[in-house]
């Protein structure tokens, strides 16, 4: 009972501010031990709280700054008051335990398999089938073998050996979960264990990337161990034809961007015929950078249109008010929402402009013409959410950096661009086909994912596909610092700063990437490394640019190498320290 009192006394109890000041952890329970004879006195005296919370005699020094205290062993005094949680352990830890059985169990089998022929290897592909065809054993029991196959192939293919790590990653793949795995630790080669294992049904697997050029490179490097082992590979780039499609998709293993497949989908299910299908019953897809994909382009609706009627004159005059309109005077602009809204004086002024009684008059609709001109001045900005060529108005996507040909936005807003613009506007458009990726993902009945950043979206993973995450360790431990944010008042003092790291590390000869969030951000650094003088590469989505695309990208590591990149030039693409001999 006097223990609990006492403790009961600690809490409630405060010391001087001066006293405080001096414990190395008072900061994070100064809340707590605050104040002093100025805060209402205190139940307890300093000498005394210490002696309860140390469990040891502590003396203090006495006179004028009696109140200052050297006190050693503080961390001590907290210790009743940290919760601990015994259960706690690493998450890659756990996830190492669960699968080690396994990887066993494909390690035994490295050497039997190691011995075989290539004609032998390749022939394991066939009795995998016919064991499945039986109907006496599952994919789950043919994992270990099929497993150690795909390593032995990768080995002999391309120099590469799947490590114990990578065989975790595929296993949870298989097991249609997400697989966290850190950059640098070879997802793309992750991904051929579990497409095999799969492929051996019969019915297809969808391994899907972010653009066109992972789709290609996966098929061309990754492929090349489906083929060694008997499979087909299929690959899906934009600009194919129907029959090009079919026959991709007829493959054991198909590469293919999350757009062409959505768009096919969409296709398809305006087909009139079966003979016109492209797509067959979907049975098993894995997903590179899923979060991408099923996170933050989850609600992106994926829109198939038909032209509708002849532009309208309107766009060019609601371009004019928009222009002339002041924001939060005539409306408002809700940025998160990507929504205006009209403000009184904005309806009496536009209705007086134009000389109509009322706005959202269904015969004249001005309302929709107003609110898209406004949505086109203040929401989509251009060398930021679009490009200029020539006559029009090509889309940059948010997500990948890239330029998106042949994209249009939906219900009027890609006119009134091109009326803000001056350009072309073209006919308006009505919307046939719609699917978001969050419903289309949905439709597999074995999804699995993998990216280097899925714990932070564990929730949404969990609600809205049912998709749990397990985090794989990394082979070795990880060397590589990652500093922390650091936070600046002004936009201005940022950019001098980032200015002054870039000409610091140049000169110590690293190679620098400076990642920016748009086009005309990028252009903005440039111009800022133009005045001190500083050679720089430059990588966005404008045209000129995306045609030296690989070659920037491939010499970024080397020497004292500047490059300013867009989003573009991010997921999935190697750089190694030094360049490359080829691109020189």
């Amino acid at each position: 009972h006097k223990e609990k009192r006492d403790n009961a006394r600690v809490i409630k109890m405060s010391v001087s501010a001066s006293t405080v000041s001096s414990f190395p952890c008072a900061s994070s329970s100064s809340s707590v031990l605050r104040g002093g004879r100025n805060h209402g006195g205190s139940l307890l005296s300093g000498r005394k709280m210490m002696n309860d919370l140390s469990g040891r005699k502590t003396s203090f020094p006495e006179g004028r700054r009696g109140r200052r205290v050297s006190f050693l062993k503080t961390e001590a005094m907290f210790e009743k008051f940290t919760l601990k949680n015994p259960f706690q352990t690493d998450p890659a830890m756990r996830t190492k335990e669960r699968y080690q059985p396994i990887v066993q169990k494909v390690n035994q089998l490295e050497q039997s398999i190691s011995s075989m022929t290539d004609e032998e290897l390749r022939g394991q592909t066939e009795k995998f089938r016919q064991r499945l065809a039986n109907g006496k054993e599952s994919l789950d029991q043919l994992l270990p073998e099929a497993f150690a196959t795909v390593r032995e192939a990768s080995k002999r293919v391309l120099g590469l050996r799947p490590f114990d790590v990578q065989v975790i990653g595929g296993v949870i793949l298989h097991e249609g979960q997400i697989a966290e795995m850190r950059t640098g630790e070879g997802k793309t080669l992750v991904s051929a264990l579990p497409a095999y294992l799969n492929a051996l049904s019969g019915k297809g697997v969808h391994v899907v990337t972010v653009n066109d050029y992972l789709a290609k490179r996966d098929m061309e490097w990754i492929g090349q161990i489906h083929k060694f082992l008997g499979l087909s590979v299929g690959l899906i780039q934009a600009n194919m034809s129907e029959q090009e499609r079919r026959s991709g998709y007829s493959k054991d293993v198909t590469y293919v961007t999350n757009s062409e497949l959505g768009f096919d989908y969409l296709r398809d299910n305006l087909a009139q015929v079966p003979e016109d299908l492209v797509l067959r019953e979907f049975n098993f897809c894995i997903i590179d950078e899923v979060d991408s994909i099923l996170i933050d382009e989850a609600r992106t609706p994926l829109i198939i249109s038909g032209v509708a009627d002849k532009p309208s004159e309107r766009y060019v005059q609601a371009a004019k008010i928009a222009d002339a309109f002041q924001k939060s005077v005539h409306y408002t602009v809700d940025e998160k929402q990507k929504s205006v809204q009209l403000t009184e004086e904005g309806y009496e002024a536009a209705e007086d402009l134009l000389d109509v009684d009322d706005l959202y008059d269904p015969r004249t609709q001005w309302a929709l013409y107003i609110i898209n001109a406004i949505k086109a001045k203040e929401l989509q900005l251009k060398d930021v959410n679009y490009i200029v060529r020539g006559q029009e108005i090509i889309i940059v996507d948010e997500f990948t950096g890239r330029t998106m040909q042949g994209r249009r936005w939906s219900d009027g807003l890609h006119q009134a661009v091109e009326a803000k613009e001056g350009v072309t506007i073209q006919n308006e458009t009505v919307t046939i086909a719609s699917v978001t990726y969050q419903a289309f993902f949905r439709t597999f009945p074995k999804l699995g994912g993998m990216t280097g950043t899925a714990e932070t979206e564990l929730t949404e993973f969990d609600k809205i596909y049912d998709l749990s995450v397990q985090v794989v360790p990394t082979n070795r431990s990880v060397s590589r610092e990652d500093a922390t944010d650091v936070v600046f008042r002004s936009e201005s003092g940022k950019w001098n700063a980032v200015r002054r790291e870039i000409a610091r590390m140049h000169k110590k000869g690293r190679p620098v990437l400076v990642g920016t969030t748009s086009v005309e951000r990028s252009e903005a650094i440039a111009r800022l490394l133009d005045e001190d003088g500083i050679a720089y590469e430059l990588l966005n989505a404008k045209p000129e640019n995306v045609e030296r695309e690989s070659e920037i990208v491939a010499q970024s590591g080397r020497k004292g190498a500047v490059t300013i990149a867009t989003n573009m030039a991010g997921r999935g693409t190697d750089i190694l320290l030094g360049g490359k001999a080829e691109f020189m």
